[in-house]
């Protein structure tokens, strides 16, 4: 490989808004990905992402949402193109475990960050294709919405090369020390950083091995009724039903009704598996949908995605240089949760990887439990 200033392995989002932050600030970049961009093996495939400021008490994630919501509207506005929805966003708080909701309502409040309440009665008229039973509230974002997930990614990658960015295509692996390889040679760039998502275990197993589990999430997708536009991004918000769990998209871009229960299937083969829908996904969601939504109970499923999440120990972002090698930054352990943040983590990124910053503690190698997770995580 031609020596560059930085060389960033993984095209996903976190890598190309990495290459792209590294590349305004004036370094030469390569990035490189094992396939195209947007390829539909890679986590940040798909078609959407919800962008929501909810993260219950934890005002650093709320803050960084409220950043990349105004970032995707930039970016945006740069590539003429429009990546960011403002649909709204309501989570939908189950009667008798609104802990979650309650915290989000006191972080937005206390933030500033505008939001409302609306109890069931009201639900019942904003949202009245919703069945609100058991539902306590419904706490909503106005300014909140989603993230056309693919095109914002090739629109970044795209941004990279017209800015003097060099993508290429390799295949990244280690060797016995961990250095990182691509195509079976050494790497000639003063900077690395590999953000290879739910690959980074297997590339870094005694570094990352024990800290991540991949996990696969179902998509599907419903056709609304011929004719109907309430279930349409201009009349129905983003949503997330933590208690159930399960979260959704509005009907947009010519995609359909997009409904995810929080169920995965663990043991997944990155490299081996079909990225198909089987039946148990479909009767799981078909059985939410006739709980909250029952006109499309039966809709025909116009849509499906595969993702695979790689997840943290603690739910947190990791971003940290490899133990061993000072070059390398590592950045693993989306969560389920970092598409929304995209723009701001490629900053975060690069600024730690140039050595303008520190990483976040939050973020660091050090002080991981490496027990499995036993919950559900938090929701998209």
């Amino acid at each position: 490989m031609a020596s560059s200033d930085a060389v960033v392995i993984g095209a996903g989002i976190a890598g190309a808004s990495t290459a792209l932050a590294l590349r305004r600030r004036g370094l030469e970049v390569t990035l490189v990905d094992s396939h195209e961009p947007g390829h539909a093996r890679a986590a940040s495939a798909g078609d959407h992402r919800i962008l929501r400021a909810s993260h219950g008490s934890d005002e650093f994630y709320t803050r960084w949402s409220r950043e990349a919501r105004l970032r995707w509207l930039e970016l945006g506005a740069e590539v003429g193109q429009e990546l960011f929805v403002q649909s709204g966003a309501v989570m939908l708080a189950t009667a008798g475990h609104t802990t979650w909701e309650d915290a989000s309502r006191e972080t937005l409040g206390r933030m500033g960050i505008p939001s409302f309440t609306v109890d069931v009665d009201e639900l019942r008229i904003r949202l009245p294709l919703i069945d609100p039973r058991g539902l306590a509230y419904g706490l909503w974002e106005p300014e909140s919405g989603f993230v056309y997930a693919r095109r914002a990614l090739q629109a970044t990658v795209a941004l990279f090369e017209d800015l003097g960015g060099v993508l290429r295509r390799g295949v990244a692996t280690t060797d016995e020390h961990e250095q990182p390889l691509v195509d079976g040679r050494p790497i000639a760039a003063g900077m690395v950083v590999l953000a290879c998502g739910a690959w980074m275990g297997g590339l870094f197993p005694r570094t990352l091995g024990r800290l991540l589990e991949i996990v696969r999430q179902d998509v599907i997708m419903v056709a609304p009724p011929a004719g109907s536009t309430g279930y349409d991004a201009e009349n129905f918000p983003a949503w997330i039903d933590h208690g159930y769990p399960a979260y959704g998209i509005p009907a947009a871009g010519g995609y359909g009704f997009k409904a995810v229960i929080n169920w995965r299937g663990l043991n997944v083969d990155l490299d081996r598996d079909d990225r198909l829908i089987g039946q148990t996904s479909i009767a799981r969601t078909r059985r939410y949908l006739a709980h909250r939504f029952p006109e499309l109970a039966q809709a025909p499923i116009v849509g499906q995605e595969i993702g695979q999440i790689s997840n943290t120990t603690d739910t947190q972002f990791l971003i940290d240089r490899h133990p061993m090698h000072e070059r390398v930054v590592l950045v693993a352990g989306d969560s389920g949760h970092l598409f929304k943040h995209g723009p701001v983590v490629g900053d975060f990124v690069a600024a730690f990887t140039v050595g303008e910053a520190d990483t976040e503690p939050r973020f660091s190698l050090g002080h991981r439990p490496v027990v499995a997770l036993t919950s559900a995580d938090r929701p998209q």
